[in-house]
């Protein structure tokens, strides 16, 4: 993640969420799709396409695991906070994965770098079905509520008089890593099918001449 990315300027109750985003993502580097033929050299697009998918999903999966272990706390310290780095995370991995499906489809944005950041980011919280002046429609406040909802579904379950002190923790980071996995192969799924339809062949494309996003920030 950037330096320029930092978890502790964000607030949930800022009614400038959006532009907060927009400001961070822009400092994310996303390979144009020169650079993803030359680090996957002799693959098409839909090979190299599985190597952002593959590398998002184990990037939320870490994210999740976070704020599901905090969501495992009976009363979580600090969740605002939390909430604010998941909604981060989530945002900048899925952010990144969708930018380059797009240049690998040959369907790149165009504009400035802050430009490009704020198509990619209206084509994430479309796809995810937020609003992001509205913290309470974040993805990770419900990321939250269905793994504290799961969580003590799990526990109750277990039927066990003595559970060990960390075991809350595991759960809740499981629950949390598996839903973001399923929510961000999901996404990734659906863009891609998008995507594929209006694919542009590589042939057809001009030669890029600009810098990829954050890259002239």
């Amino acid at each position: 993640m950037s330096p320029e990315v930092r978890a502790h300027e964000w607030s949930l109750t800022s009614p400038a969420l959006a532009e907060q985003l927009i400001e961070a993502v822009s400092h994310i580097r996303v390979g144009d799709l020169d650079t993803l033929r030359r680090h996957f050299l002799g693959l098409g697009p839909e090979e190299i396409a599985d190597h952002p998918v593959t590398g998002a999903v184990r990037g939320t999966e870490a994210v999740g695991a976070g704020v599901g272990s905090a969501a495992a706390l009976p009363t979580p310290p600090a969740m605002p906070v939390e909430l604010a780095t998941g909604i981060l995370g989530t945002a900048s991995v899925e952010f990144k994965l969708i930018a380059e499906l797009h240049e690998v489809y040959g369907l790149p944005a165009l504009g400035a770098a802050r430009q490009r950041a704020a198509l990619y980011l209206a084509e994430w919280t479309r796809r995810r079905g937020l609003n992001t002046t509205k913290p309470t429609s974040a993805v990770s406040l419900m990321l939250s509520v269905r793994v504290r909802k799961e969580l003590r579904r799990r526990l109750l379950t277990l039927a066990v008089r003595k559970i060990p002190m960390l075991m809350p923790f595991m759960v809740g980071a499981a629950i949390g890593a598996g839903l973001n996995h399923y929510d961000t192969t999901r996404l990734a799924r659906r863009i891609r099918a998008d995507l594929r339809a209006r694919q542009a062949p590589w042939r057809a494309l001009p030669r890029q001449e600009s810098a990829p996003t954050g890259a002239d920030s």
